[in-house]
């Protein structure tokens, strides 16, 4: 069965009332290529105007979600106030919040559980360090990241596995075409031993890493790369040239 492509866009902590307006209306706009599945991650006070007035065929998504489905946790967003105002996916794991926030494995994959179950689609995110990159544990590291998710759930229709390398996001640098297929194929070769040839055929691999117009073609040929997560160039019109990846030769 053919993967649909999927490209996201995390906004980050970036964008004002106009220049989200700006996006919106560029994308509202835009040619994209209907065989790619889009969705969008803007500031979590942007989320409800962005999903009013974006096209419906394109996703939404908040930047985090909390594991409890209310009470008295200050800052925090629940998966049914997400599902109230009609947002359908969440970004969960990203490395920022795994280091600057010191999310844990098992917090991260409690929010991917409690998500899913609830009927929220997730792009769950893993990678590894400069330092475990020159290691050589690459692997050794994501796996763990895998068995820590695969603990808590046991549907994973709703997960789009993204990989990050922490040593690519935002600084220019990008794995190497072989560098992202490699680990690519080792995640789907970890779900085909550890949870079922059918996920891993099934479940979408994402690469994520200073992603932009003039590598993504290369990278989206590759047979286990299904799709990027952008950071920056997400806020940029270049951003359209990303989603359309695979009509590009």
């Amino acid at each position: 069965m053919a993967r649909t492509f999927f490209v996201g866009g995390n906004f980050k902590m970036n964008g004002s009332n106009s220049s989200i307006k700006e996006i919106v209306n560029n994308l509202n706009n835009a040619s994209l290529d209907p065989n790619t599945e889009v969705v969008v991650s803007p500031p979590s006070i942007f989320l409800q105007t962005v999903r009013e007035s974006l096209n419906k065929k394109i996703g939404v998504a908040a930047q985090n979600v909390f594991y409890k489905p209310n009470g008295a946790y200050t800052g925090e967003i629940s998966v049914e106030q997400l599902k109230d105002s009609n947002i359908d996916w969440a970004i969960l794991g990203h490395s920022e919040r795994r280091t600057i926030l010191e999310e844990s494995d098992e917090t991260v994959s409690l929010k991917t559980k409690v998500a899913t179950e609830a009927g929220v689609s997730v792009i769950w995110c893993c990678g590894e360090s400069l330092e475990e990159r020159e290691a050589g544990t690459t692997i050794e590291v994501v796996s763990k990241q895998l068995a820590s998710l695969k603990s808590h759930i046991s549907d994973w229709s709703r997960i789009v596995v993204a990989y990050e390398p922490i040593w690519a996001i935002g600084t220019g640098k990008v794995a190497t075409t072989s560098q992202a297929q490699e680990v690519h194929k080792a995640i789907r070769e970890w779900l085909a031993k550890n949870v079922s040839d059918k996920v891993a055929e099934e479940t979408r691999i994402l690469y994520g890493g200073s992603v932009n117009e003039k590598n993504c073609s290369e990278l989206a040929q590759q047979p286990d790369i299904d799709g990027f997560l952008v950071g920056g160039a997400s806020l940029k019109p270049a951003f359209v040239d990303i989603v359309n990846a695979k009509q590009q030769k």
